[in-house]
């Protein structure tokens, strides 16, 4: 009995095709020299002598995405927009479609974003964002907890140097951006720790605790849990010890029912 061979659809060779290696690499390489372009265009001296050119080889890149992007909307059609990468990509490429005058001037800018297409093409950029998109839940409680502890220490520095010191502690929001101030280690001790301890001599205490808890704790506590995300998000893309075993198993059963099967006709 012949076994018939059936080629496939359009729609699965045009995907092929895009999803092929060599094209991927080709886009990708694409991609960084767009984004090198797009940086060379911020120096007036270049755009004032190869200014032209540079912008052909952009538009000729540009459509290279676009023809990208149709040929994938062809082949996928409304799975297409079930792909949230595919869709990130087509948001990117819209933008610098849409005519940069008056005011949409500001969208010129935004093409760069087109260089965030790296994330999609490779693969271990695509694992780290989608590991930092499953940490958000975590990072929102260690969030709330950092703003508690803002809070509480912004009401305790108000209500001790507030007095002495409105331009830092004056008011509870101008006293939170201090501590923001303090907490990423920018001039605290110069701008804010010494001043403060001129007049009040034990604040260095106050200012040690909460750059302990701040910056050291919470900060290490954002780092852990996306760690932690990444970790979990690369070991659910592996097989499980126990899914392995089973699948041992069951190959070494039809291997056996396929040796009975021979056994029992050759009778």
């Amino acid at each position: 009995m012949e076994h018939v061979v059936t080629e496939p659809g359009w729609r699965q060779s045009v995907e092929n095709f895009i999803e092929n290696s060599v094209v991927q690499h080709t886009l990708v390489v694409l991609i960084i020299i767009n984004a090198l372009i797009l940086g060379l265009e911020t120096s007036h001296t270049l755009m004032a002598s190869v200014g032209h050119e540079l912008h052909l080889i952009d538009q000729i890149i540009l459509w290279i995405f676009i023809a990208e992007l149709v040929l994938l909307m062809a082949a996928r059609g409304f799975r297409f927009f079930k792909d949230p990468w595919c869709v990130f990509d087509l948001i990117v490429i819209g933008i610098a479609l849409v005519p940069a005058t008056g005011s949409l001037s500001v969208l010129r800018a935004l093409r760069v974003l087109r260089v965030l297409r790296l994330v999609n093409k490779i693969e271990s950029m695509r694992k780290v964002v989608i590991g930092l998109l499953h940490s958000l839940p975590s990072l929102s409680s260690v969030f709330g907890l950092i703003m508690v502890i803002f809070y509480v220490f912004a009401v305790i520095a108000t209500n001790m140097f507030g007095s002495k010191f409105p331009d830092l502690f004056g008011d509870l929001g101008t006293t939170m951006f201090t501590l923001f101030q303090v907490m990423t280690l920018e001039s605290w001790s110069e701008g804010v720790a010494r001043p403060v301890m001129e007049i009040f001599p034990h604040a260095w205490l106050f200012f040690v605790i909460f750059i302990f808890i701040a910056t050291f704790v919470i900060i290490n506590l954002f780092i852990a849990v996306i760690v932690d995300s990444l970790n979990t998000s690369k070991q659910s893309g592996q097989p499980k010890p126990e899914e392995l075993v089973l699948a041992e198993l069951r190959t070494l059963r039809d291997e056996l029912a396929a040796l009975r099967h021979q056994v029992g006709g050759g009778r």
